[in-house]
């Protein structure tokens, strides 16, 4: 545990000495979602019927814009070598490095989300299981991106491969976590969907860190 909490607090400080790598991705989500009523329509009932789709669109791919530099600047300082090679669990150090992203970048979405989920006249209800559905999921992207992250990390401009190997793996969440926003609209049970994102944050938290750390040894062969 304590490898876990040196890891995470020097990816964090890390991160605010240059901001830019996650405050690139939450501009991307904001001036996104803020250019949608000007570009579809400015009428509510409009924008209110797509906005989950719209919200949870732009989270997946600002959460895959920020993972191509999840652990490319430890690669090219030799850092993940040395990770590998020590005698420290290499899937716990993996595990913080994502919790930080998570931090930098999920986090900051939840906190966002009802105001953008208000400018795109979300009601109250709705864009509470807006905010359940990004904490159950915004963890899930990023255990799984790590995973990919882990895969190409050698290889350099490697966001277009990234975003192949991720993205299938992203579509049944962003198809349960629309259904669940979209259903509370309507006053629909939504204890599915809710319940199959749980499974999968549980899933991803028991096995992406050590798929992670195998695919990490693979791809540093």
């Amino acid at each position: 545990m304590n490898i876990f909490l040196k890891t995470l607090a020097r990816d964090l400080k890390m991160a605010f000495r240059n901001p830019s790598s996650f405050l690139n991705p939450l501009m991307f989500f904001v001036i996104s979602i803020s250019l949608f009523p000007i570009a579809i329509s400015p009428d509510a009932e409009t924008l209110s019927n797509l906005a989950p789709g719209i919200i949870w669109v732009i989270t997946m791919l600002s959460v895959l814009l920020s993972l191509n530099s999840l652990f490319h600047y430890d690669y090219d300082n030799g850092i993940l070598e040395q990770a590998v090679t020590s005698h420290q669990s290499l899937s716990l150090i993996l595990f913080a490095k994502t919790t930080a992203h998570w931090i930098l970048t999920g986090l900051p979405i939840i906190l966002l989300s009802p105001l953008l989920g208000m400018a795109l006249f979300l009601e109250p209800n709705s864009i509470y299981i807006l905010m359940l559905t990004l904490c159950l999921a915004t963890p899930c992207l990023s255990l799984i991106g790590s995973i990919g992250a882990s895969l190409v990390v050698s290889i350099k401009n490697s966001g277009m491969l990234l975003s192949l190997l991720i993205l299938p793996l992203y579509i049944p969440i962003l198809i349960f976590a629309t259904s669940a926003v979209s259903q509370s609209q309507f006053g629909l049970p939504i204890n599915g969907q809710l319940y199959f994102l749980g499974s999968i944050l549980i899933v991803s938290l028991m096995t992406a860190p050590f798929v992670s750390a195998i695919a990490l040894k693979i791809s540093m062969e």
